[in-house]
């Protein structure tokens, strides 16, 4: 409502300016030319103003640094070569109309510059800071399910992160809706995401930046996945996630993807065919016979002819090891030899009973 009662007062403001011009112009009819056209400038002002109601601080500062700069060099190089114009004119419509057109060009050069290279380099005014926005050439785009799974967090305390971490706007978005599920388990995933992303925030190893600028990429896209896919492409950079399905969508559409599902399986140590393993039996297989149990980072165990053991603590010899980018999977059968003494250390082995799945 203010904006339109300040829209309504410039109007009426340069109205009557051009009311004031037009009493002291000449003639009968002048006067009401010159009125009509300041009146039609106003509104053509408001008009462009209401077309473009989403308008950019960093537009609009370097539009008038652009104009300030403009003039001052075609001033002094106006300066500079009015003397030359003497000589080969005399016509002072015609020296006006080359310093005028000078001026449109410089103006624009100086516009048309600024607003291609206002983010690589700094320069502060009254008000406002250009800087370039991100550090690095490569950001990272967090997916909403990597922000969840919180092991990011421990990546980036280790410091061998040096990009900037961009968190989409739709990304916090969505984890603010999953938090406020009806839902516990999803209403406690959501409150983990945003807890993830607080501390990142807090983090002093890297640059994090909540991105909401609107892209015309966007519009019209609904799915979250392909929001992030868009948005990684326009910033160059790289999508982190291990949302097995996204990262197919991205590889396809030629955006580079980080899985941390791949990263974790890179780092664990090796489990070779022919090792023994000790684990805790906490559920049925899908197979009939199999036992399933997990190790302290989460990886699946699955145990031939285990079923009969569940709630045990016992020894595999590992027969075969499945990595994937879903997680990594681990068979075996049971050591019938140890798994009595294996049974004797439940109360000493560290295990995971929470039925995590992969990693």
């Amino acid at each position: 409502m203010l904006l339109w009662i300040i829209r309504a007062v410039f109007i009426l403001v340069v109205a009557g300016l051009g009311a004031r011009l037009a009493r002291v112009s000449e003639g009968s009819t002048g006067w009401v030319l010159l009125f009509g056209g300041v009146l039609v400038v106003a509104v053509a002002v408001v008009f462009i103003d209401l077309i473009t109601p989403r308008k950019k601080i960093q537009t609009i500062s370097g539009v008038y640094l652009g104009l300030m700069v403009g003039l001052i060099l075609s001033g002094l190089i106006q300066s500079a070569i009015e003397p030359s114009l003497a000589m080969i004119t005399t016509i002072e419509g015609t020296q006006k109309a080359i310093t005028g057109l000078l001026m449109i060009i410089i103006c624009y050069i100086c516009v048309s510059t600024i607003l291609q290279t206002k983010d690589d380099f700094r320069f502060i005014i009254p008000y406002m800071e250009f800087s370039r926005e991100m550090k690095g050439t490569r950001p990272l785009v967090l997916d909403t399910s990597v922000v969840i799974d919180g092991r990011i967090a421990d990546v980036v305390e280790t410091r061998v992160i040096d990009q900037p971490i961009v968190v989409p706007r739709f990304v916090l978005q969505e984890l603010q809706g999953i938090a406020d599920s009806s839902d516990k388990l999803r209403r406690n995933r959501g409150r983990r995401g945003l807890d993830i992303l607080n501390k990142l925030q807090k983090s002093t190893g890297v640059e994090v930046k909540i991105h909401d600028s609107d892209l015309p990429e966007l519009a019209g896209v609904r799915e979250v996945d392909q929001k992030l896919v868009v948005l990684a492409r326009h910033l160059g950079g790289r999508v982190v996630t291990n949302d097995y399905n996204l990262n197919k969508i991205a590889r396809l559409q030629g955006v580079e993807v980080i899985n941390l599902n791949d990263l974790a399986n890179a780092m664990k140590p090796i489990v070779l065919p022919g090792e023994s393993l000790v684990v805790k039996l906490i559920k049925r297989g899908e197979e009939p016979g199999q036992g399933i149990g997990y190790l302290d980072d989460g990886t699946m165990v699955v145990a031939e002819q285990g079923q009969t053991h569940l709630n045990e603590t016992i020894k595999l010899t590992v027969t075969s090891v499945l990595q994937t980018s879903a997680g990594r999977m681990i068979f075996g059968r049971i050591d019938s030899v140890n798994s009595g003494a294996a049974r004797s250390m439940n109360n000493v082995v560290p295990h995971d009973n929470q039925g995590r799945q992969g990693v």
